[in-house]
């Protein structure tokens, strides 16, 4: 694991050695900060670029994991950003009065993308489906201070919402027609 090390002169100016810009060290980190401990890469990346939120959900992502997605009460979206590589898989589980009962997800990329998936099933629970489409990824971002160059982490939130949520219907949909069929 690479140091970040910096040391501090006498005129207070910060001399820094690693493979990030020198100004976001300038930027985010006091030089008071650097006279009793060294930061690994990952401290101060945390430190200094990730809000609290995000390295919350990071270190501690909520609703992780699978739901049965062969059962028609859930409703499965995958989905991608080809930029990027981040992929993320987003499952929720619809009760029989239209309400989200349970959500899960499994997420392929950044700290941003994590910490978006777990905020999506976290707010998705307990609402109707037609709620949960109203989730726009400008809401994960702005709660998650997502910076510009993290927004499409927040749009993939968005977009595995409503790729779960069609996928729900569409079964909702097809379980409809069978009935219909099955009486005839």
């Amino acid at each position: 694991m690479r140091l970040v090390e910096l040391e501090l002169f006498s005129s207070f100016k910060l001399r820094h050695s690693v493979n990030m810009a020198g100004t976001v060290a300038n930027k985010c980190l006091s030089p008071l900060a650097f006279l009793t401990r060294r930061l690994s890469a990952p401290e101060f990346i945390t430190q200094c670029c990730y809000h609290k939120k995000v390295v919350d959900h990071y270190e501690n992502p909520r609703n992780v994991g699978t739901l049965d997605k062969n059962s028609k009460k859930v409703g499965t979206g995958l989905v991608g950003a080809p930029a990027c590589g981040d992929v993320m898989k987003l499952q929720i589980e619809v009760d029989d009065n239209g309400k989200i009962v349970d959500a899960r997800f499994k997420t392929f990329g950044c700290g941003s993308a994590i910490a978006s998936s777990s905020l999506a099933t976290e707010w998705v629970k307990g609402k109707s489906v037609d709620e949960a489409l109203t989730i726009k990824n400008t809401d994960i971002a702005k709660e998650l201070s997502l910076p510009p160059v993290k927004l499409h982490c927040s749009m993939l939130a968005e977009d595995a919402i409503k790729a779960a949520l069609a996928d729900y219907r569409l079964k909702q949909h097809d379980n409809q027609q069978e009935a219909a069929s099955a009486s005839n």
